[in-house]
């Protein structure tokens, strides 16, 4: 039932190398995971991109970090407002068999 991710949520939460965020989250605010060094594998269930609080939701996470989406919404996630920028690290992925679609 969460719908929004809070500004510096897991700010720095170097522990943090995964998380699945659910397709109920329909916006994720300022810095939420910025500089979590360990975070390498992101995955968004929703098909509509999450609104981002700013461009730096994501910045100085783990080495190779990848955002993994459902594979129809690629596009739209690299579309969408403050996505852009990570673009290169969205991933289409089939949440129900657990694959990467290329």
């Amino acid at each position: 039932s969460v719908t929004s991710i809070g500004s510096y949520a897991f700010f720095k939460c170097d522990s943090l190398t995964s998380i699945t965020i659910p397709d109920s989250v329909t916006s994720i605010e300022y810095q939420a995971f910025f500089s979590c060094k360990s975070l390498t594998s992101v995955y968004f269930k929703a098909t509509i991109p999450p609104t981002l609080g700013n461009n730096s939701v994501f910045d100085y996470n783990g080495s190779g970090r990848k955002i993994y989406v459902p594979a129809a919404s690629v596009e739209a996630y690299k579309g969408a407002t403050n996505w852009s920028k990570y673009a290169s690290a969205i991933v289409g992925y089939d949440f129900e068999n657990g694959v990467v679609v290329e």
